[in-house]
């Protein structure tokens, strides 16, 4: 018959055992010891120095002094000395040095966290999931670090993303106030897109990646090509707005053919260019000229040109081209002038080109 119960270990009282308090009370101090495990520490390896009754501890590996032999066992100081409780598969023990629940495997005491989880239906992080979004975090930082190769992994790391099919959605909701103020993905086909939008509800593409091609396409960027059809006179010696009033294209809306004037509607680096064809009035030695002029009144460095040959009808032509910074609101025209006999700068091949590229 035996003298303990099987599980914890704990002394049974015998028939005709006399003073069976003793018996009793060393029951009693083993489940008080045992029962809601909780620990100090498990990592020292020799006693402290002034312990308090009921002080428990997980002994390291290479126990010494009173605990000598008892590595991973857990010591208890009671009435003055200290108690070897052996530990059995099962058994669970909170450190509370660290914060972590340990339970006993029957040859080492490991973490409780699974090492795996698999097939959870919801998931949250400092915030509750719901079946809506069920994965969620509520955190300030995160990070994604790739397994080295000393660790058994490649160094790579990549993220994977997957939809079923072209015509679905993938992709990266950017909220601010969780008003989705960016898009970036796959959406509604597999052309990469990075849209943008000031309400959450109206959405302009920025750029466009074909997938097939790999041509970078920015559907929104400000250009135009501008041209007069009609021929514009200029007197001699004054400069003069040239008339474009049809466009092949105004991207944007940023040049008016009421007012030939080209509107930056942002800040950024813009390139520029145009063709002046001269059309004779009365003499073919008009000393044909053209620039480019920001806001009206300042000619942009670099776009400057002048033609002092003798000039051909139709066929002698002025070609201006430069890039110019500008910011939001600032107007370019373009001006023809000559500076010996008067004449047209003609239509159709009279033209002015712009877009913004920086």
């Amino acid at each position: 018959m035996s003298v303990t119960t099987t599980n914890l270990a704990l002394p049974y009282i015998m028939a005709a055992q006399a003073q069976k308090h003793v018996t009793h009370n060393e029951a009693l101090r083993l489940l008080d010891g045992l029962v809601q495990l909780s620990v100090l520490d498990r990592d020292l390896t020799a006693p402290p120095g002034s312990p308090a009754d009921g002080d428990r501890y997980i002994v390291a590996s290479g126990g010494t002094g009173d605990w000598a032999g008892w590595d991973l066992n857990v010591a208890i100081f009671t009435d003055g000395a200290w108690q070897r409780l052996p530990p059995r598969a099962g058994w669970r023990a909170w450190v509370e040095d660290e914060g972590v629940l340990l339970v006993y495997d029957g040859s080492e005491w490991v973490g409780t966290m699974p090492g795996s989880l698999q097939n959870l239906a919801l998931l949250g992080v400092g915030t509750i999931a719901d079946p809506a979004n069920p994965f969620s975090a509520k955190l300030n930082a995160a990070l994604w670090t790739a397994k080295t190769v000393v660790e058994g992994g490649t160094g790579d790391l990549f993220y994977t993303m997957n939809k079923e099919a072209a015509g679905d959605d993938l992709g990266l909701t950017l909220q601010s106030g969780f008003v989705t103020k960016a898009l970036l993905g796959l959406f509604g086909s597999d052309k990469f897109r990075l849209a943008v939008s000031a309400d959450g509800s109206t959405f302009f593409d920025g750029v466009r990646v074909d997938n097939t091609s790999g041509i970078v396409d920015q559907p929104q960027l400000p250009r135009f090509k501008a041209y007069t059809n009609y021929d514009n006179y200029v007197g001699v010696g004054t400069w003069t707005k040239i008339g474009l009033n049809t466009t092949d294209y105004n991207d944007q809306g940023a040049f008016d053919a009421g007012t030939s004037l080209f509107t930056a509607p942002v800040d950024g680096t813009y390139l520029f260019g145009a063709t002046l064809l001269y059309k004779v009035n009365s003499s073919s030695s008009a000393r044909m000229r053209g620039r480019l002029v920001l806001n009206g009144s300042t000619e942009i460095r670099g776009s400057f040109g002048e033609s002092s040959a003798t000039h051909v009808s139709l066929a002698t032509a002025i070609w201006l081209q430069t890039m110019v910074p500008l910011v939001a609101g600032d107007t370019v025209e373009l001006q023809g002038y000559f500076r010996a006999q008067d004449g047209y700068f003609a239509a159709e091949h009279t033209s002015f080109w712009g877009c913004k590229i920086g």
